[in-house]
């Protein structure tokens, strides 16, 4: 029985992406792609590092927002449902101090499966520097006035969609967002907008920190931080077998 032309198309695919090597251009800025291909060939090495994960990651965080990234703290966090099924989607990092903290709808897919199984994995993609943070720890909410700091900055828009988004909730289409939208500035005109008692943020505490450094022939630079209360800092580092 010969293979449907999709199978057949999605094997080309997959052929052409094995065979796609990283010292190629990546990005339409030939600056990026420059600087891709030092860090490449400078590798990451463990005097490299800072002993402490957070600190590292405000050194590699700074040098992706100065070298222009598109939205370098676009992140991919991934929760576990009650069946066990893992999910993930893209947030963004709104701050970093003992943990890595972002903020959503507590009654969202993600709000209640965090709520729920407070334990996540979260990831920065830098492709177009072949670089990547990993993160897994445990999840706490954020206080509430912490919350409430960060909505009264958000703007207006944005905190009417707060209220008028039953995130993840299934709808018929559009327009039933549109009109929820159009009620609440309405309800809320002329007046700050408060923050929804079911809006607010997560913080990832982190149990190990991951640093990766794409190299040449998939021989890439892995280092993981570790929790470890013998450490003058706190942590392991350690070098991961790519």
């Amino acid at each position: 029985m010969s293979a449907s032309p999709s199978v057949v198309l999605g094997e080309l695919r997959l052929a052409f992406l094995a065979s796609v090597e990283w010292t190629i251009p990546m990005s339409a800025s030939p600056e990026l792609d420059a600087l891709r291909a030092e860090l490449q060939a400078k590798g990451l090495r463990r005097d490299d590092l800072l002993d402490d994960p957070f600190a590292q990651f405000d050194s590699w965080f700074q040098f992706a927002i100065e070298a222009d990234l598109h939205e370098p703290h676009a992140m991919v966090v991934s929760s576990v449902g009650a069946d066990g099924m893992p999910s993930s989607r893209h947030v963004l990092l709104k701050g970093f101090d003992h943990g890595f903290v972002f903020f959503t709808n507590y009654t969202s897919q993600k709000g209640r499966e965090l709520s729920e199984h407070p334990q996540a994995s979260i990831c920065f993609p830098w492709n177009i520097l072949s670089r990547q943070v990993r993160v897994v720890g445990t999840v706490e909410k954020v206080t509430e006035a912490e919350s409430d700091e960060y909505f009264s900055t958000r703007p207006r828009g944005s905190q009417v969609g707060a209220w008028a988004s039953h995130q993840s909730a299934v709808i018929a289409d559009r327009s039933v967002l549109a009109s929820r939208w159009a009620e609440a500035d309405q309800r809320f005109e002329g007046v700050e907008v408060p923050r929804p008692p079911h809006w607010g943020g997560f913080r990832v505490l982190p149990r190990e920190v991951e640093f990766w450094q794409g190299q040449p022939s998939r021989l890439h630079d892995r280092f993981r931080y570790s929790r470890d209360a013998s450490q003058p800092a706190g942590w392991r580092v350690e070098r991961l077998s790519p």
